[in-house]
């Protein structure tokens, strides 16, 4: 058995943004989220199980590689609003755009990836039934995060 504690997993990332009201504006635009809380500098956007932290006082400069990869239950909806809303769809095959502090955010569909959430979050953020395609159940079966027979 190691000595080192395993990683399991991320409770929640912070962004630095320019301005707290602007910034759940924007990202209420687009997403369907609830506001955890806020409290002097921070606001934190639920998203079951964890959470995203947004902070007052972006300092550095544009994301070019660095990112944040947010889950969404519908892609096509995801991309639809983000172009409608006038937020360029940066280059590349995914779904990626910076919001207006610089954050390069990419968004990516639960079912085509392997990142999953148990049936009870799934079900406690009314989500029951969102599934997995089989490509992404056979990376889970492959390193044996799914049954057989899933």
């Amino acid at each position: 058995m190691s000595t080192r504690p395993r990683l399991v997993g991320v409770n929640h990332v912070a962004l630095e943004v320019g301005d707290l009201d602007e910034a759940l504006a924007f990202y209420g635009r687009f997403f369907d989220f609830t506001l955890r809380g806020r409290v002097r500098g921070m606001a934190f956007l639920d998203m079951g199980d964890q959470f995203l932290a947004l902070g007052d006082g972006r300092t550095q400069p544009s994301d070019e590689q660095r990112h944040l990869g947010l889950v969404v239950d519908d892609l096509e909806a995801a991309r639809r609003g983000l172009e409608e809303g006038g937020v360029e769809i940066l280059p590349g095959r995914g779904l990626d755009f910076l919001d207006p502090w610089g954050n390069r955010i990419q968004v990516v569909d639960y079912r085509e990836v392997q990142f999953s959430k148990t049936q009870a979050v799934l079900r406690g953020m009314g989500l029951d039934g969102l599934g997995k395609s089989e490509r992404a159940l056979a990376e889970l079966r492959d390193k044996g995060l799914a049954p057989a027979d899933a």
